[in-house]
């Protein structure tokens, strides 16, 4: 039984849909050779995404596949009600936009009721949940979209509790390439500018985390007209944005100095009350981290002197010592909970990852070691020869000579 918020919303949830289906070539194809197949046939799959048009066709590539599927959101604030409302149609939806964090955890319960034999996360919330109540019986494995997941599952697996082999599909090359510098890049800008309407040039930007998705942030900025300022705790990554040009220092040395803040580190409290007593009046925060962990809102509150006030539909102001201070979207990843999230063109990218991730885990059922597992190179090839070939673009191919060459240890120079 689905819970969501209006099945008479389903029509303009298919218009939604198609649009998306559109703009993803490569889970279409993904999709076509599923429906051939089979190689999902009558497997259980869990899935805890952000409801979204894009997922709508993971789920149905799935679902070609002949996977029984169940999906529950990841994130309350990106649910597009119209799409779970489609889907709801079909299979087993629980997700409406909004909805407090009981009934969330209680969606997240509905899914693991069913006893899926594959999990794919953001988050990592369902495969843990799983854990913890001792329901990993059966499980073929799972799949995990998010830095912040893998951090979880890790630390599962150091603590030698990890009971079935997880896919890390976020740190796939193409996810990587695709998500996180393009995507996010892209959409945690656009979700910032929809929710304040800030004129990016000649404003300071302050980057915490220079990562994938935060040089792909950098890289926009900058090419916005932001000036950009890093922070980082990984001395390489601080030496990479420093060689790119990017002014690098510590947090509290430039919370003084800029206009906008966003966080992209997958860790938490980043971003606290020592460095919001030293902003500038009028700044902004804003955080593209999938938890809403680091930017300390306990901090916030406490370092303000009344409660905040609305003053856009997704900024609250808080006043500390006398200045504005700006949260965008409660502290949730703004790319999704101010904006439209990823373009359908790099989730395409994405949840082809998660499609073909899946069928890994079914076909290899039981010889996979219940670790965090590195998507296959294979994989990797597969989809970027896909998206190649959807926009028209062939490339080399090595010669005998050169495949010996390059495999023999007996020819030099």
């Amino acid at each position: 039984m689905s819970s969501i918020a209006d099945r008479a919303l389903a029509q303009q949830g298919d218009a939604r849909i198609a649009w998306a289906e559109a703009q993803m070539p490569v889970l279409g194809r993904i999709r076509e050779r599923f429906e051939r197949e089979r190689p999902l046939a009558g497997v259980k799959v869990a899935v805890c995404l952000h409801v979204t048009a894009e997922t709508a066709n993971l789920m149905r590539c799935l679902a070609a596949g002949g996977a029984q599927t169940a999906l529950c959101a990841a994130n309350p604030l990106s649910t597009q009600d119209e799409v779970a409302a489609a889907l709801a149609r079909d299979i087993e939806v629980h997700a409406v936009l909004g909805e407090a964090l009981d009934s969330y955890a209680r969606h997240v319960a509905e899914l693991v009721a069913g006893k899926p034999q594959v999990t794919i996360d953001d988050g990592a919330d369902l495969l843990t949940v799983m854990h913890a109540g001792d329901a990993v019986e059966g499980m073929l494995g799972g799949t995990e979209e998010t830095t912040a997941g893998l951090l979880r599952l890790r630390r599962l697996e150091d603590e030698g509790e990890l009971r079935c082999p997880v896919m890390a599909v976020n740190e796939s090359q193409t996810e990587r390439t695709f998500n996180d510098r393009y995507g996010t890049g892209q959409s945690a800008l656009d979700g910032i500018l929809r929710a304040t309407n800030l004129l990016l040039a000649g404003h300071t930007l302050v980057l915490l985390g220079y990562g994938y998705a935060g040089k792909g942030i950098a890289q926009r900025a900058r090419g916005a007209g932001a000036a950009v300022i890093v922070c980082e705790i990984d001395p390489l990554r601080a030496l990479e944005a420093r060689m790119e040009g990017y002014e690098v220092m510590p947090a509290l040395e430039a919370a003084a100095r800029g206009d906008l803040f966003v966080t992209v580190t997958g860790s938490r409290t980043v971003l606290r009350e020592e460095h919001f007593v030293r902003m500038k009046d009028g700044a902004v925060l804003a955080n593209a981290g999938h938890f809403d962990v680091e930017i300390d809102l306990t901090g916030l509150r406490s370092a303000a002197s009344a409660d905040p006030v609305e003053v856009l539909p997704l900024v609250d102001q808080y006043r500390v010592e006398g200045r504005r201070l700006n949260l965008l979207a409660g502290g949730r990843v703004v790319n999704l909970a101010a904006g439209e999230g990823h373009p359908a063109a790099v989730m395409d990218m994405s949840f082809a990852t998660q499609a073909l991730a899946t069928e890994h885990l079914v076909r290899r059922a039981g010889s996979l070691e219940p670790r965090v597992l590195p998507v296959p190179k294979a994989i990797d090839e597969e989809i970027a020869r896909l998206k190649l070939a959807s926009v028209g673009v062939t490339i080399d191919v090595m010669t005998e000579e050169q495949r010996s060459y390059l495999h023999s240890w007996r020819q030099g120079g």
